[in-house]
């Protein structure tokens, strides 16, 4: 969803002349808060999900389905029972919010999860209490699907009817194929993005996505437009698309965890970071674009390329800048792609690629006292620009808001989130969020992944694992990983043998008394290429993560209702393993 501030946004030419500022701020307004929480401690695990939905219509006559564009009638709704039942001191057991498109929906539980064994119990049935809260508000003939429409951009793909407007200068995205009603209009966010991407890159998105080659597919594949921007930026035997949309207008279903202190939070950020790849093969499920079949079977690289604000220079193709305001040259990823450096201190000997910061950002962080990991991680997200400024939020309190910081901080998607706690909210604490799973037609397997996750994520703390790989080939995993049937067919780069993690957060009881472990000396001799089913259930080097969630199964507290309910998604399997 982002941050939902309320204001005038700028758009982008006036934005410009505040990006110093904001940047400066942001910087001030997290040294201000790092200082202030990073002393938290003891805090318990909790966690939650995130689930996007897609209202769409169905057309009997014409065997059409549609996406309906009422979001905001939904929301508004369902958020006027969560201020009643509020009201009441009643509990809300489910959160609603807007998400980019007028389709969409966001669904989270009312309260988080707790650590108990016993709250795996009730994952399924929360998903299913929201999924009636909402679709209790649905006209006839409507439904509440948790996918990724495959036909955005199609013609006649919205309800009411919808058109295009790639010649009206008025147009926020001047799309060939997706029309400004389709964007979320209850919140200005969403227009101000699309705009000021667009304006920040110097011309709309490109995403080029290969389609899939059968006997009937023309050779080469190629599509004729009106439109001269796509009709340069359209590649042959691609499936092409102009817009924001196109990529965060597809639905996801992402987790955040709640560790007991800074340290953890950034240790387990590390350790899930080479799990992402992984958990997207084995949730792919986006393979249409535009009605086409596509080679691919994952939003990932679209949605990648549908906030791609970079400029030319940014992108490599020019050798020197002209706008005022790019300062870096060939970044190579957008701003929506995997992390490039893990933040733990021991897990430093991994980051082997020449990471990219802002280096008066780094300073001023260094000056401020944050440590050289972190500053590094902060540096980097800080070469990306703000793209929504507010006339009235521009002067703020730096020791009370951290809004400069959030606006940048959040609109860095990347397939993990470090989150710091919220100025506002005393309850919250320090967090990871796991982004890249994609979304299931059934609450069952959106449930199951995330029971799987929140195991795993006990499993590494419980015996202090490390899953650690180097981050070139998390990146290399990640391209992998959308790949067609990459659940079968693809190798992925992963920890070959399990070894414990000495340097385990400050804090953690499980370190008391335990020797520092030497670094290794080449972490490159620890992977080896192994399939999704090697991973998830062994082989004669790795035991894999089922196995490993089977015995902390076994060695933890767990009572027969919830052995059953997690039982059902993970099969039984003989044998133990030994630490």
């Amino acid at each position: 969803m982002g941050l939902l501030t309320l204001g005038t946004p700028l758009g982008w030419p006036k934005t410009v002349e505040h990006l110093q500022y904001i940047k400066a701020h942001g910087i001030d307004q997290f040294i201000a808060l790092y200082h202030r929480v990073k002393g938290r401690e003891r805090d318990q695990l909790r966690w939650g999900d995130e689930i996007e939905y897609t209202i769409v219509k169905f057309d009997d006559e014409h065997k059409k389905v549609r996406v309906s564009l009422r979001a905001k009638d939904l929301l508004d709704a369902l958020m006027a029972n969560e201020d009643v039942n509020r009201s009441l001191g009643e509990e809300n057991h489910s959160l609603w919010r807007p998400e980019f498109a007028a389709y969409m929906i966001e669904g989270t539980p009312g309260t988080p999860y707790g650590g108990l064994m016993s709250c795996f119990n009730i994952v399924e049935h929360n998903m299913q209490l929201r999924y009636a809260d909402a679709s209790e508000l649905l006209e006839p003939n409507e439904s509440l699907l948790s996918i990724s429409f495959p036909a955005l951009g199609s013609p006649d793909f919205t309800d009411p009817p919808a058109v295009p407007c790639p010649d009206d200068p008025n147009s926020v995205g001047r799309s060939v194929f997706y029309p400004d009603e389709a964007i979320y209009s209850g919140h200005p966010r969403f227009r101000n993005l699309v705009r000021n991407i667009r304006g920040r890159r110097g011309a709309k998105v490109a995403i080029n996505v290969p389609i899939f080659r059968d006997k009937n597919t023309p050779t080469p594949f190629t599509e004729t437009f009106n439109d001269p921007e796509a009709a340069q930026a359209a590649l042959p035997d691609h499936i092409y698309m102009d817009h924001m949309g196109f990529g965060m207008g597809l639905c996801c279903l992402q987790m955040t965890f709640q560790a007991v202190n800074v340290m953890e939070a950034r240790w387990l950020y590390d350790q899930l970071t080479p799990i992402t790849p992984i958990m997207l093969a084995l949730s792919a499920a986006t393979p249409i674009f535009r009605s086409y079949l596509a080679d691919v079977d994952s939003r990932w690289p679209i949605i990648s390329a549908s906030v791609d604000d970079r400029t030319p220079f940014e992108r490599g193709l020019t050798t020197t800048a002209s706008d005022g305001y790019s300062k870096f040259h060939a970044i190579p990823k957008s701003r929506y792609d995997s992390t490039d450096c893990y933040i733990y201190p021991c897990s430093a000997l991994y980051n082997d690629i020449s990471l990219q910061y802002d280096e008066l950002v780094y300073q001023q962080l260094i000056k401020g006292n944050v440590d050289e990991h972190l500053a590094r991680h902060i540096a980097h997200m800080f070469i990306r620009d703000p793209l929504q400024v507010f006339e009235e939020r521009i002067v703020q309190d730096d020791q009370k808001s951290t809004e400069h910081f959030e606006t940048i901080q959040s609109s860095n998607w990347m397939n993990m989130r470090f989150k710091p706690p919220p100025p506002d909210d005393p309850n919250i604490g320090w967090r990871v969020e796991f982004r890249p799973t994609e979304v299931q037609l059934t609450h069952f397997e959106n449930a199951a992944y995330c029971c799987f996750l929140v195991l795993l994520t006990r499993v590494i703390v419980s015996y202090r694992l490390t899953f650690l790989i180097p981050i070139s080939l998390v990146t290399e995993n990640m391209k992998r990983a959308v790949r067609r049937d990459a659940i079968t067919a693809e190798k992925f780069h992963f920890r070959r043998a399990l070894a414990h993690c000495q340097h385990t957060p400050e804090g953690n009881p499980c370190t008391e008394g335990r020797p520092p472990a030497e670094p290794e000396p080449d972490p490159c001799n620890n992977t080896a290429e192994m399939s999704i089913d090697e991973i998830v259930n062994g082989n004669a080097d790795f035991p894999g993560l089922v196995p490993l969630m089977l015995q902390f199964l076994n060695s933890a507290d767990v009572d027969v209702d919830t052995r059953c309910t997690l039982w059902t998604t993970e099969p039984p399997l003989n044998g133990t393993l030994q630490f």
